[in-house]
């Protein structure tokens, strides 16, 4: 009888400690009521490791979990490695810490809720960071945020829980008054190129970010939805063999950040971002040196420019109106930041729906070569549905910032339909630096149309050094592509349409070198041309119904019908 009742005691420690997610030796054998009831209510599958209920965190959504959450990874790290188990439940928190080798998993039904800064509620500050005057605040500082990880391998945040950014901030302000926050907007740009945005600065103790990860290596974000991140849902820099797969994003500012990070992998995910960029390929300056963006897949994607919460609450509302540029956002983008450039990329089969269209930025100095984007389509396109941007902003070290290159750039198998009129798509490098070996194919655009006169007759100021964006130039000349400063151009089975009549010609080349389009299709009114040509050689026009075959040597100022 006492042997029986010795080995039921034993397992019954035994598989109170598998509940409670630590290992029991004799040393430890020996618990509290109180321990024992809180091993007990966790109810942890074994092959979830350590419960955050079990370190002391209540989930009541009204408590701060913190301390708790820290326990929990601090205590998995120590063990070599683990997972972290959220069960449903509320958990009320500021800055969590990832360490090497832990997974945190939110179960269905469990919110990380970022708390609002208050008396012993505070999120790390930001830390110092001298390469500060080349990007915006946000992209300079990791440790602000929700949940943040530093020089660490082998991290994963999992499952179908949710991280709510409730007490998050998407730009500087929140704990000013009305009358600081005026003055600080009447103060010019501290940085030599207008950075950074005295509003992006966040005061310490705020946090302006959901996930943010510096330095990191073998990652994956998985199944997870963020809603209201702030000023970037995840901001990942300077990451290696990042893996983000199926997460839903409804925020108030930008979605996915992937800024000089190698070997990514992003897929089915779907992001609401109305009032920045869904997914955006970024290479700043912010580690101290220039970083390449490279070997990047994009794939099976959404984005959207909706009302914030209408994604998740599936209303897909678009009633709010004051956005940047008087449109939401929402886009798939290079750049603005790049210093260290993009390299051998590739998006597929990826959604937009009212949003800003796909957007190839190279401004700071880099290269961005090598890139295949196959398979979009588009609706309800606010500006223009492509642009391809090759400028000289140069922010970064002067010494070594000069202007890159952007060649070697494929698109094809993309529909648009109802593209805002205004602007067109636009393909754009300066005078000196083209746009080398671009290829477009098997491409429909249908805009709304309505180009006036005074439209076509426009000519767009070149702006070199100035933030890239659509609306940059004004109104375009033309209402299907506005072509300027670019060396090997190809499109095959191009065709643009207008739902209204447009005034404008189709095409509009000013400065292109080496350019085919063939089997082009343009729809126009027998008044207004399709080509306006302006300093152009080596052009040719092939089975372009109705245009007869042409091949142009160089021509001075023209136009083909």
């Amino acid at each position: 009888m006492t042997v029986r009742r010795s080995l039921l005691l034993a397992y019954l420690v035994l598989s109170l400690a598998v509940a409670g997610n630590v290992f029991v030796g004799p040393a430890t054998a020996q618990r509290t009521n109180q321990q024992q009831q809180r091993a007990a209510s966790a109810k942890t599958p074994a092959t979830f490791g350590f419960n955050v209920r079990a370190f002391g965190a209540t989930g009541d959504g009204k408590t701060l979990d913190t301390p708790a959450i820290n326990k929990t990874i601090d205590a998995a790290a120590a063990g070599g490695g683990g997972t972290v188990f959220f069960p449903a439940g509320s958990y009320l928190s500021v800055t969590i810490r990832l360490k090497s080798n832990v997974a945190l998993y939110l179960d269905q039904g469990a919110t990380i809720v970022a708390a609002t800064p208050g008396p012993g509620m505070q999120y790390d500050a930001p830390e110092p960071n001298p390469w500060d005057p080349y990007q915006d605040f946000g992209h300079s500082h990791w440790r602000n945020s929700l949940i943040w990880g530093e020089n660490l391998e082998n991290i994963a945040i999992l499952g179908p829980g949710k991280i709510w950014g409730k007490g998050l901030v998407r730009s500087g302000g929140a704990s000013r008054t009305d009358a600081q926050n005026q003055a600080i907007r009447e103060v010019p740009a501290a940085g030599p190129f207008g950075y950074p945005n005295p509003r992006d600065a966040v005061e310490p103790g705020w946090g302006n970010k959901a996930i943010a990860l510096k330095l990191c290596r073998n990652v994956i974000l998985k199944d997870f939805t963020i809603f209201h991140g702030g000023h970037f849902a995840i901001l990942a820099t300077g990451v290696d063999n990042l893996t983000i797969d199926n997460l839903k994003i409804d925020t108030n500012r930008d979605g996915i950040d992937v800024d000089a990070c190698r070997n990514v992998r992003i897929s089915n995910c779907t992001i609401n971002s109305p009032f920045d960029d869904g997914i955006c390929l970024k290479s700043s300056y912010g580690l101290g040196f220039a970083r390449a963006t490279e070997n990047v897949t994009i794939t099976n994607c959404q984005v959207s420019g909706y009302d914030e919460g209408t994604l998740l609450d599936g209303t897909f509302k678009r009633e709010y109106k004051r956005y940047s540029h008087n449109s939401t956002t929402g886009r798939i983008k290079f750049g603005t930041e790049s210093n260290g450039g993009f390299k051998n990329i590739t998006i597929s089969n990826c959604v937009f729906d009212y949003s800003r269209g796909l957007a190839l930025e190279a401004v700071d100095g880099a290269l961005l070569e090598d890139v295949t984007i196959n398979n979009i389509t588009m609706r309800d396109i606010t500006n223009a549905p492509i642009f391809i941007r090759l400028g000289n902003r140069a922010r970064g070290p002067k010494e070594t910032t000069t202007v890159g290159k952007l060649r070697r750039v494929i698109i094809s198998n993309v529909v648009v339909y109802n593209a805002d009129p205004k602007y067109g798509s636009i393909i754009s490098g300066i005078p000196g630096h083209s746009i080398e070996d671009l290829r477009l194919s098997n491409i429909r655009i249908y805009s709304q149309g309505g180009g006036t006169k005074d439209q076509a007759a426009l000519q767009p100021p070149e702006k070199e050094d100035t933030y890239p964006e659509p609306v940059m130039f004004g109104e375009i000349p033309a209402y299907g592509f506005f072509i300027r400063h670019v060396n090997g151009l190809k499109m095959d089975n191009v065709e643009v349409s207008y739902l209204k009549d447009d005034l404008r010609p189709a095409f509009w080349l000013h400065n292109v070198n080496g350019a085919e389009f063939f089997r082009v299709r343009a729809q126009r009114r027998s008044d207004v041309p399709t080509f306006i040509l302006k300093d152009i050689s080596d052009v040719s026009v092939l089975q372009s119904h109705p245009i007869a075959d042409t091949r142009l040597e160089k021509v001075k100022e023209g136009k083909i019908d």
